[in-house]
């Protein structure tokens, strides 16, 4: 294998990003722990005789990833069974990527003069509203009259304020690490330091008395899939300038997500959702991505920005509408073709993008990177037999389950490349996603085998799927 094509592959993001463009809300779906057993496939001996490059992008440890880290069987006694029954599946918590803090941090100065910017235009357009209403008609003629003769004043003025706008835009964009994205920074990540150790010292508190100790066995799994995912990626300077510390929470809410600062936070729900170490290899290193990318400077720069932006149109409701109720109408109205056309849009291809550069993470550790569709679609498995409603896309700010999968399948056949180029073993064993697919089918099937003569009357839109024993 020609080492030097880790230097040739395409992580600049030239190559074409396949962005989705909704979902329903990723925050309401659920896993069973007894899933794992549709996808049961055998630890191999893929890592065994693995051959470890030090070229100069792929950087291997000097031991195989599955002989680094132990069996993700894990309970809380120190072993976890590597079977469950199937007939007892519980349904958990959902699933979060990244924690509403995260998802859109500002600087604790805009936190506070935010709503003092809201309060300050609603007070200027029933100010200005006011002021017409109490005008004289020949005065309000006489203004009138003045408006349509100094109308291009009027244009000039705003065109004015819309290229200010503009130029600030463009002035402020900067070029996305690893992926080479343009994307407005308004705030830089030194502006996160003091509101990640903010946040940082909240979770601590709230969470002290479930922090797993360093000996425990689950710990020692999280601890060395990142430092594999941290090791082999240190040629990204954005990933070999962060110390990544790690805090494993005893909590059955499918949870997982990285602070700016690199403060990793892992519940235990999540190692019981994920079927093998190389999903949860998958899912911290879209989490590692997150901060690397600067996603969340990034979502409270356009967050600022578009408030700020915001003022004059709310200002404009409140002096138009001729009475409070029909102003506080328009402003929720506003609010909501910001957050629908703006907001989650935006959410939704940072994720988007976090996919990718995670799944790149994880070719370059030498991980199944074809194990990361499996895992969505045992989410998509779970939301159905849970009889969760599927929302619109447009609704999230989380790819559906279903479209990330596809989103993943399409971006797979590159992560192998990168994960050949860099020397990895070649994967042996059957595909994962085949087996998910075979799995599937065969638990339909008996599913219909066992349906009563008075099955179809039963509600279609909530089918009762039984889990044969593994």
């Amino acid at each position: 294998v020609d080492r030097d094509r880790c230097q040739r592959l395409d992580l600049s993001g030239n190559t074409k990003n396949w962005f989705l463009t909704g979902n329903p809300d990723s925050h309401g779906n659920f896993i069973g722990k007894g899933l794992r057993c549709l996808l049961n496939v055998p630890n191999t001996e893929v890592y065994r005789n693995a051959r470890h490059s030090l070229g100069r992008f792929c950087f291997q440890s000097f031991q195989p990833l599955e002989e680094k880290i132990p069996s993700l069987q894990i309970s809380s006694g120190g072993q976890l069974p590597r079977h469950f029954s199937a007939w007892n599946v519980q349904i958990i918590r959902s699933f979060h990527t990244s924690p509403s803090l995260q998802a859109a941090p500002v600087p604790l100065f805009w936190i506070i003069v935010k709503p003092a910017q809201k309060l300050f235009a609603i007070i200027l357009g029933r100010s200005i509203r006011n002021w017409w209403k109490a005008l004289p008609p020949n005065k309000r003629e006489l203004f009138k009259e003045s408006a349509r003769r100094n109308k291009w004043k009027i244009l000039l003025g705003v065109s004015s304020l819309g290229v200010v706008f503009v130029m600030f835009y463009f002035t402020h964009l900067e070029e996305t690490p690893i992926t080479g994205r343009a994307r407005l920074l308004v705030f830089g990540k030194e502006h996160f330091r003091e509101l990640s150790q903010m946040e940082y010292d909240m979770w601590m508190e709230e969470y002290k008395s479930q922090m797993l100790p360093e000996t425990d066995a689950r710990y020692q799994v999280v601890e060395r899939v990142v430092g594999h995912l941290s090791e082999s990626n240190k040629d990204i300077p954005q990933v070999s300038a962060v110390k990544w510390v790690i805090h494993v929470v005893d909590e059955p809410g499918v949870n997982a997500f990285v602070l700016p600062n690199g403060q990793v936070f892992v519940f235990t729900g999540l190692l019981d959702a994920v079927s093998d170490i190389h999903q949860l290899s998958f899912i911290l290193g879209h989490e590692i991505a997150h901060a690397v990318l600067e996603h969340a400077a990034e979502k409270a720069s356009l967050v600022h920005f578009l408030d700020f932006l915001s003022l004059i149109f709310l200002a404009m409701i409140w002096a138009i509408c001729p009475r409070d109720s029909l102003a506080v109408v328009g402003q929720w109205i506003q609010s909501k073709l910001q957050e629908f056309m703006f907001d989650r849009p935006y959410s939704r291809t940072l994720e988007a993008e976090a996919d990718k550069v995670g799944l790149q993470f994880a070719a370059k550790a030498c991980v199944d990177v074809r194990a990361s569709s499996v895992f969505w679609q045992q989410m998509e498995l779970a939301e159905t037999i849970q009889g969760q409603p599927k929302l619109p896309e447009w609704l999230s700010t989380h790819p559906s389950h279903e479209n990330r999968a596809e989103h993943l399948d399409r971006l797979i056949p590159q992560a192998l490349k990168i994960r050949e180029s860099c020397n990895c073993p070649s994967l042996s064993g059957p595909d994962p996603r085949l087996i998910f697919r075979l799995n599937m089918q065969h638990l339909l099937e008996s599913s219909k085998g066992r349906e009563t003569p008075n099955s179809t009357k039963q509600d279609v839109s909530k089918p009762k799927l039984d889990f044969p024993h593994t």
